[in-house]
């Protein structure tokens, strides 16, 4: 079954699951969120961000498959992100569902989006770290600061989703998984009995997953997304659902597409210490502001996108370090790095 409506694409993808494409106002234009029929219910997993598209879309979904707000029974999230969870509190206000998330999600959505962690003196000291100057500083602030009110109204309550246990949705004994990098405690949820996985942000069709180091967030989170595929590359998975771009049916294929872009974005964090540090001379060792704009083009990006690539060096600069292929230096707050001598 496809169902057009304005600016939103439902279909049915899978037996009792239905795929809600909402649209974003990102280069990255759309969010996929899915709904599983359970009897005379159903569950919502990830729920876009809010703004007047996202409202009027779900209006739209709910609408082509004929489903009461009341019908539906619960509200998942697989991570913090407000693209994932920016609708949760409006749809919990129109259904009455409890939000189900994991527990290290929930303290993530606690700290960032209800406590307004980023005008903290710790994030911004972090930012500040990573080279960044008082005006591009000020413009990542307001930037997150707009965000957060994409995520608003806040759910009243949420029900912390136990990751040890089966969880029931869409006719399916799913099991949770913790897949983090892309996220700190990323869920996923995974079946056996027909090898169908719904895979989050981990594994994404057309795009690598951004792994980034964030303030407040895991030290280490490229280690832990590169353990993640490991583990994940073990299991049968005939279809997985991502949250953005198409469906995955090579699935292990996929994985190592993704294992090796992430062996060569290392080597070439690390070509660009060296070059940037020989063309300093005997100036300060490099940022990694100074290392994004080697690999990235920023001029073509937004702001948005210039936050997100600075994060994702940050994590591969300090996998770098770990690995003592590099050394961090903090110089008046600054964190530069050269390679070894």
């Amino acid at each position: 079954m496809m169902a057009e409506t304005t600016r939103i694409r439902v279909r049915e993808i899978a037996p009792a699951i239905s795929q809600v494409q909402l649209p974003l106002p990102f280069a990255l234009n759309h969010v996929n969120c899915y709904l599983l029929e359970d009897g005379d219910g159903w569950t919502i997993l990830d729920t876009g961000l809010h703004w007047p598209a996202a409202e009027a879309g779900w209006h739209q979904a709910l609408q082509a498959l004929s489903i009461d707000p009341r019908q539906i029974r619960r509200i998942v999230l697989t991570h913090m992100h407000p693209d994932h969870f920016g609708m949760a509190g409006y749809l919990q206000e129109m259904t009455g569902a409890p939000i189900f998330v994991g527990a290290v999600e929930y303290a993530a959505i606690e700290r960032i989006w209800i406590r307004d962690s980023w005008r903290e003196a710790a994030a911004v000291d972090f930012w500040r770290g990573a080279g960044l100057d008082p005006q591009l500083l000020q413009t990542v602030t307001e930037q997150v600061a707009a965000l957060r009110r994409r995520t608003m109204p806040h759910p009243a309550n949420f029900v912390i989703l136990d990751a040890h246990q089966p969880f029931t949705m869409g006719g399916r004994s799913f099991q949770p998984l913790v897949a983090p990098g892309h996220s700190d405690g990323q869920l996923i949820f995974y079946s056996s009995q027909d090898q169908l996985l719904l895979c989050g942000d981990q594994v994404l069709e057309r795009i690598t997953p951004n792994i980034g180091l964030w303030p407040g967030g895991d030290a280490t989170p490229l280690q832990r997304y590169l353990n993640s595929l490991a583990e994940l590359r073990q299991l049968g998975v005939t279809l997985a659902l991502p949250g953005h771009y198409a469906p995955l049916t090579l699935w292990h294929e996929r994985i190592a597409t993704l294992q090796h872009h992430h062996e060569l974005r290392l080597a070439a964090m690390l070509a660009a210490v060296a070059q940037l540090n020989r063309e300093a001379r005997h100036g300060p060792p490099c940022t990694a502001l100074a290392v994004a704009r080697s690999i990235f083009n920023f001029a073509r990006f937004s702001e948005h996108e210039i936050r997100f690539a600075v994060a994702e060096t940050l994590a591969h600069l300090v996998h770098l370090v770990n690995q003592r292929l590099l050394n961090e230096e903090i110089d008046h707050g600054i964190r530069r790095y050269r390679i070894p001598s």
